[in-house]
């Protein structure tokens, strides 16, 4: 891996952010209505107060102004203050992160866990009745949309078997953690078949290699053969999917959310979106790009490190 590689990743993450920044940003002048109709919520004050509003919320100044201050604020960590709660974006964000954070991190342990071992099981059993069942089964879960898997799994482990709890967060480590286990799961589904499908794929390409094959003709152990000529061939495409699967995550949890009631940024952003909370829908979806461009650089730069046909590929670009 080159610093030339490193820096050009970088530059195109830093481009890819401030092209972001710029569409969030005055995306606001495209949608119905304005801030200003939501401050004043349908009153008519005085000229004077009017005056007052777009003064505090810097609405007064020409739209490139607002952009920049928006911009430089935000690159300083002040994000503004909500038009809804009337207290700074990031107090808001910060008591909300956790819950959103908790159930990612969970659901995505159960993707890395149920979607590898899928995968690999599917791979090895090709052709055979274990391989079958798998795949019927990844494409049941892959058609499952969030809010069915949250509906089914709360009347089923919630009301039913009155197992799990149905409504929020919890309080404490592990009473957050066993009231998040249902919309982890929720959150999970679908990301599991398509992780068990891209490992499965590419299992199976490895496993056709002549390497491998030369290997298992040497009389080297399959499971030796699985780990080191097979499994960490596989990664690269394994990593890069990943990487999409943390933006598909934070979208979805907005939906996982709001149905298990959770006081999470995921809801927030829903609620915000309905009703023209701009500051709050700027600042959560350009942290959303930010992450998801963030973490993909990461996975670019790691499957080049890992793959050598990647850093070779790389290296003659």
């Amino acid at each position: 891996m080159t610093i030339a590689l490193i820096l050009k990743k970088l530059g195109a993450l830093v481009l890819t952010v401030f092209v972001a920044s710029v569409l969030v940003f005055f995306s606001m002048y495209l949608v119905p209505g304005d801030p200003l109709g939501f401050l004043l919520r349908g009153r008519s004050p005085s000229p004077e107060a009017i005056a007052a509003v777009t003064a505090q919320y810097g609405l007064d100044k020409p739209v490139l102004a607002q952009y920049v201050d928006w911009l430089v604020n935000v690159l300083h960590g002040n994000f503004g203050r909500s038009f809804q709660y009337r207290e700074d974006v990031s107090t808001l964000l910060a008591s909300r992160a956790p819950t959103t954070l908790g159930l990612i991190v969970l659901a995505g342990l159960i993707i890395a866990v149920l979607g590898l071992a899928a995968g690999i099981v599917s791979a090895l059993a090709r052709g055979k009745a274990a391989d079958r069942i798998i795949l019927t089964a990844l494409t049941g879960l892959a058609a499952i949309p969030s809010f069915v898997g949250a509906i089914v799994l709360i009347a089923l482990f919630a009301v039913q078997l009155g197992w799990f709890p149905s409504f929020g967060s919890g309080t404490g480590f592990l009473d957050t953690l066993y009231h998040l286990v249902l919309p982890a799961l929720a959150l999970a589904l679908a990301f599991v078949a398509l992780v068990a499908r891209v490992t499965r794929s590419s299992m199976l390409d490895q496993l056709g290699r002549e390497h491998v094959e030369v290997a298992v003709s040497r009389g080297v152990a399959r499971g030796a053969v699985v780990r080191r000529h097979v499994l960490r061939n596989a990664l690269g495409p394994i990593l890069t999917v990943s990487g999409v699967l943390v933006a598909g995550l934070l979208v979805a949890s907005a939906v996982v959310e709001q149905a298990f009631g959770l006081s999470g940024i995921g809801s927030l952003l829903v609620q915000s979106v309905d009703r023209l909370d701009f500051p709050v829908v700027q600042v959560i979806v350009l942290l959303i790009v930010l992450i998801f461009v963030t973490v993909n650089t990461a996975v670019d730069l790691l499957a080049s490190a890992i793959d050598p046909r990647s850093k070779a590929g790389a290296a003659a670009r």
